[in-house]
């Protein structure tokens, strides 16, 4: 990812149970800021977790319906690529865990996103910074409350 924005947060958890959160797509509209609606277009044999999904997007301006292409390492780390997207041209990212070993994870999060519309680096850095905050509360509400 050239661009990108990043930030961490630490929650109350096992990276197990964060990643059985973030690994729970259809889940996303519960808890994620702007997705109203994700179907699983497919899912890996060996752990049955998705390869491909479509999101539906309704997020102020950006209102989209794309689909993502994903790469999981375990509980360490899952990443993603935009395959398809009518509004967006980008959106890469990553989360990544690491066991604090004392009952918490540390989750770093990097998105990199771009638009069809021409759009000002600077603004397009704040909202990414918005939507990484934004996951990154919303995944710490969800994991804690253990809701998954």
């Amino acid at each position: 990812m050239a661009d990108q924005t990043e930030s961490s947060i630490v929650i109350d958890a096992s990276p197990a149970a964060v990643m059985a959160v973030i690994a729970d797509l259809a889940a996303y509209p519960d808890w994620s800021d702007g997705i109203t609606q994700v179907t699983v277009l497919a899912v890996y044999e060996d752990d049955n977790r998705p390869a491909d999904a479509r999101f539906v997007l309704d997020s102020g301006a950006i209102k989209d319906t794309y689909e993502l292409e994903y790469d999981w390492d375990d509980d360490r780390s899952v990443s993603w690529t935009l395959t398809k997207g009518d509004m967006l041209t980008a959106m890469d990212g990553s989360y990544e865990l690491k066991d604090n070993g004392d009952g918490t994870t540390t989750v770093h999060y990097r998105l990199s996103v771009d638009v069809k519309i021409p759009m000002i680096g600077m603004i397009k850095r704040k909202a990414e910074r918005v939507i990484v905050d934004t996951a990154l509360k919303g995944l710490k509400k969800r994991v804690e409350s253990g809701a998954a």
